[in-house]
C-alpha cells in the first residue's frame, strides 16, 4: 500500500469507465418505455421507469451500511492508495452504489446540492497535515436546537429548454427528489430552425417553428416529470399567466408534484451560436431592436402574440421573481468569455443574454422588493464543460444523460399525443451533447475561504445574498452568532475570499457587476472591503482595484474570482484569470497602495486561481488548465513571484484548493471521471516542486473541497448526507442542502469549524476539536429562518 503522506511515491488510478452504461433503465436497450398516457390512469409500464432516487436509499434496517470499525480500513484493492483513509471500494454494481456510502471513519455531515461528505480522524489525513493535541479527547456534541431545515425554493431561469438538462444537472435533479419546490423559466421557445429530426432526415423534414417549440416543450415536460415521479408521462396542468412585462406566459404546474413549475415566456432566439442576429436577447440588450416577439408554440395555451422591449423582459422576470420568492436563484454564466483564436464566444448568445437580463431583473428585485426572503445565486458554465475535465463519475453521469434520453425521445413512442412529437429529435442523435452530460461546473461561487477566524478565535462567514455581501459573526470560542448583516454596496457576484492582514484585520474580495448606463458599459471589477478594526462588526467602504479587462466587448468581462493571500512580509496579493486564459495579479505596497495588474503568464488557464502561503511565508499561486496545474513561487517572502511552472500533475476537475502548512501548500482537487479527491504538496525550496500525490478516494462528488486540520469536506454524489457518529453506529442522513462551495476554518489550537449556506439562503455551522477521534456537534443554523420580514 502506498504511503500518503508527504513525500511519498506518487499514486494514480486508472482512467475512468465510459459513463454511459450499456443499458440503463428506460433506455431503448434496457425495457421498452410505456405507450400512450391515459392521465387518469396509471399504466403497468410505468413500473419499467426508475422512481425518485430517495425511494432507494434507505435510511436504516437490513440494507443500512454500518459505520466499519477500525479492521475496516484494510479492505479494498491493494493498489489502492487511499486504503489508510478507511474510504471502502467503490461497488462495481448501480444498486449497490445507491444502498451502500462510503465508509469513513470520521462523521460524514451535512448534503447540499449533492450531498456533503465530512471525513475527520482518519490516518492518512493525520499524515498529511499537522497533528492535534495526542492527548485531545472526543469533541462532546454541542447543545443545539434541532429543527428541520427550510426546504428553501429554487428558481432557475435559462435560455433554451434543454439548458437545465445538460448544465444544471444533477443538481436540478437532487433538488427534486430532495422535494424542494423548483420552478424552472425559459426565455425562448428555442425554437432554432423549426426541424425537429435528426442530421438523416432533416433535409426531409418540413421546418414548422411552432411544432418545434411545442416537442420541445413536451420533452421537457417528460424530463422533469422522470425525475420528479419516476414516470414520463406524469400529468401537467398548463394555463396561461399575465406578465408584469404586459405579455402572457404559459404556466405548466406538475399535478402528482405541484411544487414542480415550467414557465415559459415563448420569446425569439438568436438562430445561432455566435453569428450577429440583431432579433434576439443580444440584439434587444444591446439596443438594436426596440422589440423582440414571441414565438408560441403549436400547443400553447396562450394564444395572442406579443412583444417585449428591453425594459419589459426585466419587468417579466422581476414578476416572476415576486411570485415564487426564490432562496436559491440557479443562472447561466453572464461573462462566459470569447476563444482565444477566434474571439468567438465559448458559450451560446443567448445563455449569456439570457443570463444578464437575469441578473438585471434580480438587482430590481433585490431593490424594489422588500417583502421577500433574501436569496442566494449560483452560476453554471455552459459549452466550455465539453472541453473540461470530466467532473461527474459514471453513475452521475449516466443518470444525467438518462434525463437527456427522455428529452430526445429515442424510442418515438408517441407517450405525450402530440402531432408535434414528444420530444426534441435534433439531440437524439448525440444526446451527451459535446461531452456536457459528463459535467457541471459553477461559474462562480467556488472559494473556499468566506469562513475564518479572528485572533480571539471568533468566526466570521462572508456570502452574497441580495446582490450584497452578507456576514456572520461569532463573537470569540463560544459566544453567540449574530448576522446575516448585509455590507453596503450593491451588484456583487457570487463568491468571496477573504484574508487576515497583518494587523489583524478581516479583508473580504470579490467581484462586482455594474450595468451602466449604456449597454456597452456592463463590467465586472474586483473590489475589496475591510474591517475598520480588529474584531469589529464594521467594514469600510468597497474599494475598487479595477479589472485586467480593457472593454466588455474585448472578453466579455470573463474574470475570475479573486484569489488572496499575504505573504511572509505582511504583503497582500490578488490573483486572477484574465479573458485571455492568463494570470493577473496586483500587490498592496508598504504606503498602503496598490501596484499595476501584472502580466504574469500561464496559458490555456481555466476555473479560479488559488494561492496559499508556505512555512517560510512565501506566496504560492496554483491554476488548472484542461491537461494540468500549473504555479508560480516566491524565492522569499516580499518578492515578487518567479516564472510560470508546470508542476506534472495530471488533469483536475474544476475547482482547486490550496491550504497553506508548515512544509508547503497543500492542492486539493478532484480526479475526473470519478469525483475522488486527491492531494498533492508543493513547495517552493529552489523553485515549484510537487509531491506525494495521493488519490483520497470515496466522495463520488463535484465541486470545491475544503480541508482544515483532521477535516475534508465536499459536495458527494446522490443528493443525501452521510453521517456516522462513531464506530460500528449506523449511517444516518441529513436533509440539509446547500448552495456554492462548503468552507471550514481552524480556530485556536485544537478546533476546527465547517459551514454551508443552504438552499434555503441560511447559514449553516458545525464544529469540532481537530482530533484523529474527534467528530462534529449537531449542524447549528444562524439567525431567524429565511422566510422574509
Amino acid at each position: 500500500m502506498p504511503d500518503p503522506r508527504p513525500g511519498a511515491p506518487s499514486a494514480t488510478s486508472a482512467a475512468p469507465p465510459d459513463p454511459r452504461p450499456a443499458a440503463r433503465p428506460g433506455s431503448p436497450a434496457a425495457a421498452a418505455l410505456p405507450g400512450p398516457r391515459a392521465d387518469t390512469q396509471s399504466s403497468p409500464d410505468t413500473a419499467a421507469l426508475p422512481g425518485p432516487r430517495t425511494a432507494a436509499r434507505p435510511s436504516s434496517g437490513a440494507d443500512a451500511q454500518p459505520c466499519p470499525g477500525p479492521d475496516a480500513a484494510q479492505a479494498g484493492p491493494a493498489a489502492r492508495p487511499d486504503a489508510d483513509v478507511r474510504l471502502g471500494p467503490r461497488p462495481a454494481r448501480r444498486d449497490r452504489h445507491r444502498h451502500r456510502l462510503v465508509k469513513v471513519v470520521a462523521l460524514c455531515a451535512a448534503t447540499a446540492a449533492g450531498g456533503m461528505l465530512v471525513l475527520r480522524g482518519n490516518e492518512a489525513l493525520a499524515g498529511l497535515v499537522s497533528p492535534a493535541s495526542p492527548d485531545a479527547g472526543p469533541l462532546a456534541a454541542a447543545a443545539a436546537t434541532h429543527e428541520s431545515p427550510d426546504p428553501g425554493r429554487v428558481l432557475q431561469i435559462v435560455a433554451h429548454p434543454d439548458d437545465d438538462l445538460y448544465f444544471m444537472n444533477p443538481d436540478l435533479r437532487y433538488s427534486i427528489t430532495a422535494g424542494h419546490p423548483v420552478t424552472s423559466v425559459y426565455l425562448t421557445s428555442g425554437e432554432a430552425d423549426g426541424i425537429n429530426a435528426g442530421a438523416a432526415k432533416t433535409a426531409s423534414t418540413t421546418p414548422d417553428k411552432p411544432a418545434y417549440a411545442e416537442a420541445r416543450q413536451n420533452g421537457i415536460r417528460a424530463a422533469y416529470a422522470k425525475m420528479a415521479t419516476g414516470d414520463r408521462r406524469s400529468a401537467w396542468k398548463r394555463t396561461v399567466i399575465p406578465t408584469d412585462g404586459g405579455g402572457r406566459a404559459e404556466l405548466d404546474v406538475l399535478v402528482a408534484r405541484p411544487e414542480v413549475n415550467l414557465v415559459w415566456l415563448q420569446m425569439r432566439e438568436a438562430g445561432n451560436v455566435y453569428a450577429d442576429r440583431p432579433d434576439s436577447l443580444h440584439g434587444l440588450w444591446d439596443g438594436r431592436v426596440e422589440r423582440l416577439e414571441s414565438v408560441l408554440a403549436s400547443g400553447t395555451p396562450v394564444r395572442q402574440p406579443y412583444t417585449y422591449t428591453r425594459e419589459q423582459v426585466v419587468r417579466t422576470l422581476l414578476g416572476v421573481l415576486e411570485r415564487y420568492r426564490p432562496t436559491t436563484v440557479r443562472l447561466q454564466d453572464p461573462t462566459p468569455g470569447r476563444h482565444a483564436d477566434t474571439r468567438r464566444y465559448t458559450d451560446h448568445q443567448d445563455h449569456m443574454y439570457g443570463a444578464r437580463f437575469a441578473q438585471a431583473a434580480l438587482a430590481a428585485y433585490a431593490k424594489e422588493v422588500k417583502d421577500r426572503p433574501h436569496f442566494a445565486v449560483q452560476n453554471y458554465l455552459g459549452y466550455l464543460n465539453g472541453s473540461l475535465p470530466s467532473s461527474l463519475d459514471p453513475v452521475e453521469a449516466g443518470e444525467k444523460l438518462d434525463i437527456l434520453d427522455t428529452y430526445a425521445w429515442l424510442d418515438q413512442n408517441d407517450h405525450c399525443g402530440s402531432e408535434a412529437g414528444c420530444g426534441d429529435l435534433k439531440v437524439a442523435d448525440h444526446p451527451a451533447g459535446n461531452n456536457w452530460t459528463r459535467s457541471i461546473n459553477y461559474a462562480r461561487g467556488t472559494s473556499t475561504s468566506w469562513l475564518t477566524s479572528d485572533r480571539d478565535h471568533g468566526l466570521w462567514a462572508f456570502k452574497v445574498l441580495d446582490g450584497q455581501v452578507a456576514v456572520w459573526h461569532r463573537a470569540g470560542l463560544i459566544g453567540a452568532w449574530s448576522g446575516p448583516r448585509l455590507l453596503p454596496g450593491t451588484g456583487m457576484d457570487p463568491g468571496i475570499s477573504t484574508a487576515t492582514l497583518p494587523d489583524g484585520r478581516i479583508a473580504a474580495f470579490g467581484t462586482r457587476t455594474s450595468f451602466g448606463a449604456r449597454p456597452a458599459d456592463y463590467s465586472r471589477e474586483v473590489v475589496l472591503a475591510v474591517q475598520r478594526a480588529p474584531g469589529s462588526e464594521e467594514f469600510g467602504p468597497w474599494e475598487s482595484l479595477g479589472t485586467p479587462e480593457t472593454a466588455d466587448e474585448e472578453w466579455t468581462s470573463d474574470i475570475s474570482a479573486p484569489a488572496v493571500s499575504v505573504d511572509g512580509a505582511g504583503q497582500p496579493a490578488v490573483y486572477v484569470r484574465d479573458g485571455a486564459h492568463t494570470l493577473r495579479g496586483r500587490v498592496r505596497a508598504a504606503d498602503g497602495g496598490w501596484g499595476p495588474w501584472l502580466r504574469l503568464g500561464g496559458d490555456g488557464l481555466t476555473g479560479n486561481p488559488v494561492t496559499a502561503v508556505d512555512g517560510a511565508g512565501r506566496r504560492v499561486v496554483l491554476a488548472g488548465t484542461a491537461r494540468t496545474v500549473v504555479g508560480w513561487v516566491q524565492p522569499r517572502p516580499g518578492a515578487p513571484l518567479g516564472p510560470v511552472t508546470g508542476t506534472g500533475l495530471p488533469d483536475t476537475a474544476l475547482p482547486l484548493t490550496a491550504q497553506g502548512g508548515p512544509t508547503g501548500v497543500r492542492l486539493w482537487f478532484r480526479k475526473p471521471g470519478s469525483g475522488n479527491v486527491r492531494t498533492a504538496l508543493v513547495t517552493a525550496d529552489g523553485g515549484l516542486r510537487v509531491s506525494g500525490l495521493t488519490d483520497l478516494g470515496g466522495l463520488s462528488g463535484f465541486g470545491a473541497v475544503t480541508a482544515s486540520g483532521h477535516l475534508l469536506a465536499g459536495r458527494a454524489a446522490g443528493g443525501q448526507l452521510g453521517s456516522e457518529v462513531g464506530p460500528g453506529r449506523p449511517w444516518e442522513r441529513s436533509p440539509l442542502m446547500f448552495v456554492g462551495s462548503p468552507s471550514s476554518t481552524t480556530t485556536g489550537r485544537n478546533m476546527v469549524s465547517l459551514a454551508v449556506v443552504g438552499l434555503d439562503a441560511r447559514l449553516y455551522v458545525t464544529s469540532s476539536q481537530d482530533a484523529p477521534d474527534a467528530y462534529l456537534a449537531p449542524w447549528q443554523p444562524v439567525g431567524p429562518r429565511n422566510t422574509g420580514p
